[in-house]
This record gives structure tokens, sequence and C-alpha cells, in this order.
């Protein structure tokens, strides 16, 4: 096998939003590992609902949606 056709491997810790750390081996750059949502504060997990809002999703849904009186 070629040594050059395998990604580089590194040991990286997850950061979610929560402040949770999630250590793990991935091909992600180490300085940009990163996650959104995590088992600790997922609503599946946890049963308590919250609305995530990515990138003003939630905004630009109601700006489509809502109709002025």
């Amino acid at each position: 096998m070629k040594k050059e056709g395998h990604p580089k491997v590194n040991n990286v810790v997850f950061k979610c939003a929560c402040g949770a750390e999630i250590p793990a081996v991935s091909t992600v750059n180490p300085d940009k590992a990163a996650v959104a949502i995590c088992s600790s504060c997922h609503p599946f997990f946890t049963g308590k609902q919250k609305f995530i809002d990515t990138a003003g999703r939630v905004e630009k849904f109601m700006k489509k949606y809502n109709k002025s009186k």
C-alpha cells in the first residue's frame, strides 16, 4: 500500500457549544474541532426541548412566513 494514500489521523478534543469536551480520533484539524450539539445537550438525550438557531434560520423562516396584519 502507498504510504501517502491515507489521511493523517489526529487525537482531537471536540468542543460543544454547551462546554462539553469529547476526545476522539479524527482526520479533522485539531484547531477546528467543534460540534454544535452533543449528547449532553441534545433534546433527544436530555428530554428537554430547546431551539437551536443555526445561522439565523429561525429569523429567516419567521420573516418569510409571518404575514403583517
